[in-house]
């Protein structure tokens, strides 16, 4: 009963007219980002935010802006992938198995509807997840002293690479480059001066979003110059947006399977949507594929994997909102923000911060619907939207990230630091170095460090304290294990999906 109640309360606050509409604008500007090949969610959130700032907008409307960018953007990925054989983003990247094929074969409409259809399922049903699961593991963190925080951040950066990660050893060096760049400023213990080189700008540290707008914004707008802006276009012509009766039977148990293993993988740190698709697809193969029809236009294997990573993307707010450890690259993203609005995720969230987040939550129930009723009559448009020119796209990009970041900090200092950020981020990208674990370095860093002096004075310095509760030794072990498994099933589940592409490709 207090759950519902907590519901009613984030429902009063979600149906105002502002934070509607800004659900509504969230889910329209997300489905269109999803759906330019390359953006993704990340993307798409880390270029809106010095929006929701330029705007003036308090927390809740801002998440609630955003949280719609992030679902909108995970619903919009499979227009590319289905019409084009190009995936959105990476958890996508499954959907072009069966969801292409269902295209050349005529049924675009047909592919395009039962993949909204089966989003819809994998993000409502994971929102209710949020809402049932977040509080419980509240519960559980009380139980965090600040060794088992430090471990908790830990596992954090050892899972983070996971098993999309080509190179672990890349993803630790990313991971420690953020670290360091969190140690700069002044510390907070001893007053000292650290990595600021004189340079007064950065006594204070260096700012998140500056961060996070320079290395995937910015860099996102450098990769589209090197590539000089090929555009994209459709070749593909959209029969009649209907589900048929059939199809929809034949995928109900798909998309129940989908969604199960989906939100599971979201809440999973480092795991996140694209292990959700993957997994989605291949559990649905084997238990459905009696006929040799999936990689073939099977509705299923469009189904599962479009329920799975829309799933994962729900699930993936859980641990971020609950112990204020991001699920997945987007709700780093998102954490950043919060912590930027002075609102520090975790177990005292929902209690401080009630109004935040269960208004979050009731946003998302009714994003779902928006996100329903828009991507099936309005597929046609947001399909068009492919054909926008990269040299009219990323000058937009590029304007609003150095107007947002202009208009919170007034300081030219940081456009130039947003620009070498920028920089930064297209070498490391070149260098197929992920950009998530070094923007969880800069997050996270600072509550690693206090965590660790809390420990050490606790214990008078003995190191052992790390490890001292049965908690600590569990997260320990995850996070060993976290970190080597990768390596392991990495190899073996990467060379399965171009060799699984390869197979539905066009052979002309």
């Amino acid at each position: 009963m207090e759950i519902f109640d907590s519901l009613i309360q984030g429902f009063a606050v979600a149906l105002t007219f502002q934070n509607l509409g800004l659900a509504l604008l969230g889910c329209f500007l997300g489905t269109i980002i999803g759906a330019m090949p390359g953006l993704g969610p990340s993307n798409g959130v880390a270029i809106l935010i010095p929006l929701a700032f330029s705007l003036g907008l308090p927390a809740t409307p801002a998440l609630i802006l955003l949280t719609s960018v992030y679902y909108g953007a995970m619903y919009g990925g499979r227009i590319s992938s289905i019409l084009l054989n190009i995936p959105g983003d990476e958890p996508a990247l499954m959907t072009t198995l069966d969801g292409y094929p269902m295209a050349k074969q005529g049924r675009a409409g047909e592919a395009l509807a039962l993949s909204g259809l089966a989003s819809f399922v994998g993000s409502f049903v994971a929102t209710i997840g949020v809402a049932l699961f977040a509080p419980l593991l509240v519960k559980l963190a009380l139980l965090f002293g600040p060794a088992e925080y430090f471990a908790l951040f830990t596992l954090a950066f050892a899972t983070l690479g996971g098993v999309s990660s080509k190179n672990q050893a890349k993803a630790a060096m990313a991971a420690a480059l953020g670290l360091g760049i969190a140690m700069i400023g002044i510390d907070g213990s001893t007053g000292a001066q650290r990595f600021t080189f004189g340079e007064i700008h950065l006594l204070d540290g260096i700012d998140f979003l500056v961060a996070i707008v320079g290395l995937f914004a910015i860099s996102e707008v450098l990769l589209f110059m090197e590539h000089k802006g090929v555009d994209s276009s459709i070749g593909t012509k959209l029969d009649r947006i209907t589900i048929p009766l059939a199809t929809l039977k034949r995928s109900i148990g798909a998309m129940a399977r989908g969604t199960g293993i989906g939100f599971v993988a979201g809440v999973l740190p480092g795991a996140g949507a694209s292990l959700g698709s993957f997994v989605a697809y291949t559990v649905e193969k084997r238990v459905s594929d009696r006929d040799g029809t999936f990689g073939k236009g099977d509705v299923r294997g469009l189904a599962a994997p479009e329920a799975g990573n829309n799933a994962s993307a729900g699930g993936a707010l859980i641990p971020m909102l609950s112990l204020g450890v991001p699920g997945s690259g987007t709700t780093a993203v998102l954490l950043a923000m919060l912590l930027t609005l002075n609102i520090t995720p975790g177990p005292l969230l929902f209690t401080k911060n009630p109004d935040v987040v269960w208004g979050l939550i009731a946003a998302l129930f009714i994003a779902n619907f928006m996100l329903l009723l828009m991507n099936i009559p309005l597929v046609g448009l947001f399909a068009r939207v492919l054909q926008v020119p990269a040299r009219i796209l990323m000058p937009a990009v590029a304007m609003i990230s150095f107007v947002g970041i202009y208009g919170i900090s007034g300081s030219t200092f940081e456009l130039l630091l947003m620009v070498g950020f920028g920089v930064a981020g297209y070498v490391l990208r070149k260098l197929e170095v992920p950009l998530v674990p070094v923007i969880l370095g800069i997050l996270l860093g600072n509550q690693m460090e206090d965590n660790l002096r809390r420990a050490l004075q606790i214990s008078n310095g003995d190191w052992g304290i790390l490890w001292a509760s049965p908690l600590a030794i569990g997260l320990w072990t995850f996070a060993i294990v976290g970190f080597v498994a990768p390596m392991i099933v990495g190899r073996l589940v990467r060379p399965r999906v171009p060799a699984a592409l390869a197979e539905t490709a066009d052979p002309d």
